[in-house]
């Protein structure tokens, strides 16, 4: 962390994993999702800045109710450093620059828990958790800071990433955690499933799925390449995403399309209703509402005091 009189915060990596808890990153999510719903929290879709084989990408936000705004710019091209900057409304400072991918990546995981948390059944969940990336880390970090987790089962194509995956959450979450013998052990009898992978091809089949199961989606979900099959259209019963303008503004037309879909602001408000049965299979589309990274970014200036 880098600071002086009256300049940013120069925020990395290192400062967000030490200072930016689950709890808090879930609770600012939870917060942004509320205002986006109620209209104080403005997050037009995505921008690309084409630059020749590839684009620089920017989201942008303004949380009107805390008096903040600013972006996230990345890359699609050589995977770059992301970028956040946040300003204040109150005295029209820069406050902080945040470099990495770790804020990112927590914000992520923070939606995620927000979905689960209202679209899962109540109580204790175990888990099938397809992937072993980043995306899934904090998918389950997130989680576990809104049920308690009670098993998971970790699904890889290499199998030792599961066992390398198993062990740091075991050591880092307390959780009971172990690879599965096959995709379909990890999704079959499952209380949440979550699908972090970059498969263009689904790694679950919709009938694995037991009545109540509510499953978050990250990775493809496009009519042309999906990592969850497009049988889930039909045996799916409630559809969320976080942002329904960024859903409809890919080039790509989404899965689902077509499919009556709640956003999570709504549910978050209380204003939609979510799971009405204990039986429901529900399904979160995960598309990284913008202006978020703002609000778990001045989450952490917050931390820091």
């Amino acid at each position: 962390m880098t600071t002086s009189v009256n300049e940013p915060l120069l925020l990395s990596d290192a400062d967000v994993r030490a200072h930016l808890s689950a709890e808090r990153t879930v609770a600012a999510i939870r917060s942004a999702l509320v205002e986006h719903h109620q209209g104080t929290l403005h997050a037009p879709a995505r921008a690309h800045a084409e630059l020749g084989d590839g684009a620089l990408v920017f989201t942008v936000g303004r949380l009107a109710g805390q008096g903040v705004f600013g972006f996230r710019a990345y890359d699609t091209f050589v995977g770059a450093e992301q970028l956040v900057a946040l300003w204040s409304e109150q005295d029209a400072s820069l406050r902080a620059v945040v470099h990495g991918r770790e804020l990112g990546n927590r914000r992520t995981g923070a939606i995620g828990a927000v979905a689960a948390d209202l679209l899962a059944k109540p109580g204790p969940v175990r888990v099938g958790l397809f992937g072993t990336g980043l995306q899934a880390w904090t998918q389950l970090w997130a989680l576990t800071a809104v049920r308690p987790v009670t098993e998971v089962l970790v699904q890889s194509r290499n199998p030792a990433n599961a066992e390398a995956f198993a062990a740091r959450a075991r050591a880092e979450l307390g959780v009971e955690i172990r690879p599965a013998g096959s995709p379909e052990e990890a999704a079959r009898e499952r209380d949440v499933v979550i699908t972090a992978t970059n498969s263009s091809t689904p790694v679950l089949e919709a009938e694995w799925l037991a009545p109540g199961t509510h499953l978050t989606t990250l990775g493809p979900k496009f009519a042309q390449h999906h990592e969850i099959p497009v049988e889930l259209a039909e045996r799916g019963e409630v559809f969320c995403t976080d942002s329904l303008a960024q859903l409809n503004g890919y080039p790509d037309p989404h899965l689902f399309a077509g499919k009556p879909m709640a956003q999570l602001g709504a549910l978050a408000a209380g204003d939609a209703p979510g799971r009405t049965s204990a039986d429901q299979v529900t399904v979160f589309c995960s598309v990284g509402l913008a202006g978020t990274e703002v609000a778990v970014a001045a989450a952490l200036v917050e931390a820091l005091g």
